[in-house]
Parts: C-alpha cells; structure tokens; sequence
C-alpha cells in the first residue's frame, strides 16, 4: 500500500489534465506548486481519490503590523481558491460526502496596535470571538450562527465552544463524541474532553 500511495503522487500533482474552465474557477494561481490555490486544486483531486484527510495551511496571518497591505494579499490568495473549492466538489457530487472546515485557532481584536499611522497599523490576538465557516456533508448552506456585541469584543448569543465545533464535527462523519473514552492519567477522557454539544443549528 505505501508503494501505491508513492507511486500515485505524479500523476495526481500533475495538473496538466485539467481543462482551462478549472483555472478559471481556482485562478491562475492554481498553476504554480505550493500556492493556496494550486493546494485547493490539489486537494479537490485528492477527495476524488478518496483520500479521507486532507489539511491545508496558509501561514502569516499573525498581523500586528503591517495589516492593510498583508490582509488583502492573503485574502486575494485564499477567497476565490476557497470557494472554488467548494464549488468544484459540489459540481462533482463530491461535497455531500465532504465536510470542509476552514478557521484559525482564533481571532483579531477589532482595534488597533503597533504603529498606529493610517497605512500601517495591526490587530492583537482575540481568544473570545473568531468566525470558522464549515460546507458541505450535511452543514445547512447560508447559515450564520452566532453574535457579538457591537465592538466584537464578546459573543452576545450563539456560542460555540471548541468542544462544541469539535462535537459537531465528529457528529458529521459519523462519530458520537461521548461514548469513544480513554484512559490517561488516571481520568477517563472522551473526545471532546468533558463537555461539548453538537451544534444542530447549523444542520440540514
């Protein structure tokens, strides 16, 4: 199996099959090796040949300075490539079965830090409100769950705890978080820790 797995790698990062209408929809981008796009690309082959985990990373997003310029450079290489994605595995049949997660491991301050000049300024790590959007296997499209208040400092309704998303997320590929435990330390743990409740809200 390792060998096969090996032996399948060039012609699955071999992109030249694809018809223009792909670039079209993921960006030109998609055509150079390692950028978000080319990776989302990947990815969308990789789920055609049932490749069951598939992680994708863009870094840099740690902006206390330098913001307005850096953020929609990163936005412009993650948008249009994301949601290409997306569309890409729907048109394919593939999304029902396909759950995407896409998020961080938290926010930005709504306010300013560093250098605080009109063109260059940056945003504090925030811990209490980030957004992460989830498609498709059975996540309700259009919906937006949640609210903070008007500094978007606090969530006001709506939360949901990492235990939770994690919840839901085992929930969608089948898996009940409460009755899969281990034992370390002495303590049983679960996967979700000791709490945590699917999110039924944002299912179809």
């Amino acid at each position: 199996m390792a060998y096969r797995m090996q032996a399948s790698v060039p012609e699955l990062v071999d992109t030249s099959d694809e018809p223009q209408s792909t670039f079209d929809l993921y960006g030109e981008d998609a055509r150079t090796a390692g950028t978000y796009a080319a990776n989302c690309l990947l990815a969308r082959r990789l789920a055609e040949r049932d490749v069951r985990f598939i992680q994708l990373y863009h870094r840099g997003w740690d902006q206390h300075g330098d913001l307005p310029s850096d953020i929609r450079l990163q936005c412009g290489d993650v948008d249009r490539a994301s949601a290409a994605l997306v569309t890409d595995l729907e048109r394919r049949g593939l999304l029902e079965d396909t759950l995407v997660v896409w998020g961080g491991e938290f926010g930005r301050t709504v306010y300013c830090q560093g250098t605080l000049a009109e063109d260059n300024y940056g945003r504090d790590h925030h811990g209490r409100c980030y957004t992460v959007w989830m498609a498709g296997a059975g996540i309700e499209p259009g919906t937006t769950y949640g609210e903070t208040d008007d500094h978007c400092y606090n969530i006001v309704s709506g939360g949901v705890h990492i235990h939770d998303l994690n919840a839901t997320i085992l929930h969608q590929l089948g898996i009940d978080h409460e009755r899969l435990t281990y034992r370390y330390s002495g303590r049983d743990f679960r996967l979700t820790d000791v709490h945590g409740r699917v999110v039924e809200e944002v299912l179809v």
